[in-house]
């Protein structure tokens, strides 16, 4: 059995994958798999993938379970005693996977370990380091991004959680807390995972030496209306499940702020008003409201904060040391 199972999930990707699986092939630490998981290609994806890392394993999918359902589904398939997830259009250096290994090998109440993300087209540019922070309101977004990197986050020891593009997780403790909320498909699904790996006692730490190149977004775009909509829907699905109920109930008025800062982003064109029309990301906004407003009984039966190892006060204690703003999150690209 391999020690490390890295799990790819793939739609339409055949143009990202020489950067990705080429440069699994120069990896210094060697007992892994690849679990390739193709959600519904209907490009030379499965061609490709073969081609540049023959010893992949298949996964094939009838059709997109977008990358809850897709990683999922490479989890099941795994073999390996960690697990680590990798987007495809990221480039891994040549130590990424032996600095994962030796910092979760550090001490077994590690359950989650988060590299450092670069910008493939900036190599100087800051995509996540010490995986994510998070808003009041449960929304992530990568520690320093858009930063020069100048090895300021590199003494980063404990974080709060990893980012799903690029993270490390402890098999066993996905046994104990569960996979992916598949419901989500795509977006915050790492905050709702990472935290609840929290709550369960697991700590999460920073391994800056593990670097990994992404070209952001280039496998769903750029902050879209499409994006705004799954993000609006999941972030408060997070946020009833994960957060403790002295956070939970500042999320209306964290929210109402959060709103006015992006009409001045919209008004400006500023950072994530710089997504698309108003009108489609007034949509976009709306109907993730309404989706998140008939998801909200089954998120409130989900709830953690009575049934885990950690207390309320320890978890808030947590979100507020990786806290993030609301203009750091909307008026930053």
């Amino acid at each position: 059995m391999p020690a490390v199972s890295v799990i790819i999930v793939n739609h339409n990707g055949a143009h990202l994958l020489g950067d990705c699986l080429g440069s699994l092939t120069k990896q210094t630490y060697r007992d892994f798999e690849v679990v390739f998981v193709d959600n519904g290609s209907s490009d030379c994806s499965l061609l490709h993938a073969k081609e540049f890392f023959p010893a992949t394993r298949e996964v094939r999918l009838p059709r997109n379970l977008g990358f809850t359902g897709g990683n999922n589904e490479g989890i099941r398939h795994a073999r390996g005693r960690y697990i680590v997830l990798l987007n495809n259009d990221t480039e891994a250096a040549p130590g990424f996977l032996e600095e994962l290994v030796r910092a979760v090998e550090r001490r077994p109440d590690i359950g989650m370990v988060a590299p450092k993300i670069l910008n493939f087209y900036d190599r100087e540019e800051i995509d996540s380091v010490g995986g994510l922070v998070l808003c009041a309101d449960a929304i992530g977004q990568g520690r320093g991004r858009g930063e020069k990197d100048s090895g300021q986050y590199d003494g980063l020891d404990d974080i709060l959680i990893p980012s799903g593009c690029a993270a490390l997780y402890r098999k066993s403790m996905l046994d104990t807390i569960g996979l992916f909320d598949e419901r989500f498909f795509a977006y915050c699904e790492d905050t709702d995972l990472g935290l609840r790996g929290r709550w369960a006692g697991w700590e999460a730490v920073s391994a800056p030496k593990a670097i990994i190149y992404h070209k952001y977004s280039a496998s769903a775009g750029v902050y879209s209306a499409t994006k705004m909509q799954l993000v609006e829907r999941n972030h408060y699905l997070t946020a009833v499940k994960t957060l403790p109920l002295r956070d939970l109930l500042w999320v209306p008025f964290f929210t109402c702020y959060r709103y006015l800062l992006m009409i001045y982003a919209v008004v400006t064109r500023q950072g994530k008003g710089r997504a698309g029309h108003p009108t489609a990301l007034i949509q976009a906004m709306i109907a993730g409201h309404f989706q998140a407003f008939l998801g909200l009984p089954l998120a409130v039966t989900q709830r953690w904060e009575k049934k885990t190892a950690r207390s309320p006060a320890e978890i808030h204690a947590l979100l507020a040391a990786h806290s993030l703003t609301g203009k750091q999150l909307i008026l930053n690209k």
